[in-house]
């Protein structure tokens, strides 16, 4: 029989029972979403950690170097320290600027009291995603057109000062010698990149924190650019050496180097390994919907004892059969795959609005492949037993 023949005749035999053939499909339908999820939501949260730390568009990399100090008016980098940084590292690092954008300006803030509370401070040129403010308002363009002194603060910020976050709002805080006012409570946002101040635990509008005190040539936080084809990692330890031994601050606190590469590497391996297990346990589901796909096989063949006979007496090979039957049951785990395929893309997608973070789930053709791939191992390994059954039908026992 020509292959085409054989495919009809398999889906004319699925179709003889559709409940019994869907009820069927349900485990392959589970198993392969969960995967499929599972998978998409993983390959979400190591594009997020790669975005975090990207090459420029010329393939340089970025790296931080940050200023910890115990005096709040302590500056780690100055204008000469940046000067010196270019001329001892030229060559290696492209450019060396002030990251005035980032999460993580450790300052002091007084909430109401005169005691001092260290806060991470973030700056901002343009409101937040208003689904991230919790209690209050968020910043408004007025905000920022008429350099108003407004903050936003988390809530586990608010609850520690003000027991009750509601009792924030319109309250005064403390910060470089500049009153500004809490106008809202925001939802920390704990995976977004360091350099988005939704990390940090306050939120200064950008002009007015540098119109108050601070100078747009100095801070604490240092963004180098490395150039092509250098590691960015032993360069910016270098400097962060050079800067211990030679800074105008170095007295006055210390310099920390985050390795960002180092820890991506390392969160790649733990989420690939962690993926990995929690696919095999969702895998357990696909072993049992092909022990039911057997079963199904196994009936279908029983029953159809006679028209395997008609079949043989006409002319069809025992491998005619066998591939007949074979391919019903691949037919069977392969519809089941391409469905849940369909669910897990609906889930993992549906899944990640919730998750803070801004994750988005990523669906690759690999994802597709495998779904495809396992369905299509599922009918073969659990339907060739069956189907061997059928093949091996004996005419003349058919007959009697």
């Amino acid at each position: 029989m020509k292959f085409i023949e054989l495919l009809k005749t398999a889906w004319q035999s699925l179709k003889v029972n559709p409940k019994r053939s869907f009820l069927t499909m349900i485990g392959i339908i589970i198993g392969i979403a969960a995967v499929i999820t599972i998978i998409a939501l993983g390959n979400g949260v190591k594009k997020k950690l790669i975005n975090n730390f990207k090459l420029t568009g010329s393939g340089e990399q970025t790296t931080t170097i940050e200023f910890m100090s115990t005096d709040p008016k302590a500056v780690g980098f100055k204008q000469n320290d940046i000067l010196a940084i270019e001329q001892n590292f030229s060559g290696k690092v492209q450019k060396a600027q002030l990251d005035t954008k980032k999460a993580g300006i450790q300052s002091y803030a007084q909430f109401g009291n005169d005691a001092d509370t260290t806060v991470s401070l973030g700056v901002k040129t343009k409101p937040i995603a208003d689904s991230l403010i919790v209690e209050g308002k968020n910043f408004t363009q007025q905000t920022f057109l008429q350099a108003r002194p407004q903050v936003l603060i988390t809530k586990e910020l608010a609850k520690r000062e003000y027991k009750d976050i509601k009792s924030a709002i319109g309250t005064p805080v403390f910060i470089n010698n500049t009153n500004y006012v809490i106008a809202g409570i925001y939802r920390q946002n704990q995976l977004a990149d360091i350099n988005d101040p939704t990390s940090g635990d306050v939120i200064v509008p950008k002009d007015v924190y540098f119109a108050n005190g601070i100078s747009k040539t100095q801070g604490n936080t240092l963004k180098l650019t490395i150039a092509k084809g250098e590691n960015a990692s032993k360069v910016t330890n270098k400097v962060v050496d050079y800067l211990k031994k030679n800074a105008t601050a170095k007295d006055q606190g210390e310099y920390a180097f985050l390795d960002l590469g180092s820890m991506l590497e390392q969160l790649s391996k733990t989420m690939d390994t962690l993926t990995l297990f929690i696919s095999a346990i969702a895998g357990i589901s696909l072993f049992i919907a092909g022990i039911g796909v057997m079963n199904m096989m196994y009936i279908s063949v029983s029953e159809r004892t006679q028209e395997i006979g008609i079949r043989l007496a006409i002319g069809a090979t025992p491998s005619n059969i066998l591939f007949q039957f074979l391919l019903e049951a691949i037919m069977l785990t392969v519809s089941g795959g391409l469905i849940g395929f369909g669910f897990g893309w609906l889930f993992a997608h549906a899944i990640a609005k919730f998750i803070p973070g801004d994750i988005t789930a990523v669906v690759t053709f690999n994802s597709f492949l495998l779904a495809f791939g396992v369905s299509t191992a599922v009918g073969i390994i659990f339907g060739l037993l069956p189907a061997r059954q059928a093949a091996n039908k004996n005419l003349i026992d058919i007959l009697r």
